[in-house]
């Protein structure tokens, strides 16, 4: 999570803060969810910075704005980037969460980060996530001294909100422009277009980067339904089920087959020789630094 760091001089007056976020439909890069924050005696004086919706602005006008409020001193801002890989992991954990848990959490995280710098917040404005008023209930269950407005197009509605837009878009788009591939033995390239589904460039990208055994790089969302249809019909893996669990659930007559039948070798000399040359392995392992263990 980032920000500005330093709590202003102005945190002890009435504040207010807009909530807005951006990439929660493409299939690849993170989510971002960003803040912006000022006194309450300042917010007339919002509408003169001509911030609007990220999402009808250029590029370029975004990237203007969002330098003009860094160097605004009434202004405060912070972002939470939420990674591809984390939220697979929790969209596609045994104890799931979905994607509206996690966007409502990564707002309280601002809130409570602001708070935390010792700014007294008393107004929140934020772009609804699902139904308006359960989430401005939870909202102010969990922060009972704040007044809280959630609202559809909050970010066309309220300029705090606006600049909350422009400050995720900017830092999102950078991620992206700026995200490290992690997978360096691959053959990746960076024309994925908007990352959103239905964009054909991103279509494209996917295709081209498709893995039949590994699915994608880490860049995209797994938990996405997208990729779950250009995976159907690939390489399909079977895991040795835990003896003691299954022994537990009485389904021992439902146990998938083991890795061995699949021609992995559990050899330890043999494995310990592979991992040391590192010959054998599949580049996948070698470009992310995976080790193998022989023991738990």
């Amino acid at each position: 999570m980032e920000s500005d760091c330093l709590t202003p001089e102005w945190a002890s007056q009435p504040c207010l803060m807009g909530i807005d976020e951006a990439g929660r439909g493409p299939v690849l890069g993170p989510m971002v969810y960003g803040c912006m924050y000022c006194p309450i005696s300042y917010q007339s004086s919002l509408a003169s910075l001509h911030f609007a919706d990220s999402k009808t602005l250029k590029e370029e006008k975004r990237e203007e704005l969002y330098e003009n409020l860094k160097l605004d001193n009434s202004l405060g801002w912070a972002v939470d980037v939420i990674d591809p890989r984390e939220l697979s992991a929790k969209m596609l954990a045994k104890n799931k969460t979905n994607l509206n848990e996690i966007s409502h959490n990564s707002a309280m995280g601002l809130i409570k980060r602001v708070l935390d710098m010792g700014v007294f917040l008393t107004e929140a404005y934020l772009d609804t996530v699902g139904d308006p008023e359960k989430y401005r209930i939870k909202l102010s269950e969990r922060f009972p001294s704040i007044k809280f407005v959630v609202s559809k197009k909050a970010d066309s509605l309220f300029p705090i909100v606006s600049g909350a837009s422009i400050v995720a878009k900017v830092t999102r788009d950078r991620a992206l422009r700026e995200w490290l591939v992690e997978e360096t033995g691959e053959d990746i390239n960076r024309n994925f277009g908007s990352g959103y589904p239905g964009d054909p460039e991103t279509k494209a990208w996917l295709v081209q980067h498709k893995h039949s055994v590994f699915g994608f790089p880490s860049l995209v969302r797994f938990s996405w339904g997208t990729c779950t249809t250009h995976l159907k019909g690939e390489v399909e893996v079977a895991w040795e089920a835990d003896e003691t669990e299954e022994s537990g659930n009485g389904s021992n007559n439902k146990r998938q087959a083991k890795l061995s039948s699949f021609g992995f070798k559990t050899c330890e000399k043999r494995s310990e020789e592979i991992e040391s040359s590192g010959k054998g392995r599949c580049k996948f392992f070698q470009a992310r630094k995976i080790q193998q263990l022989t023991q738990f």
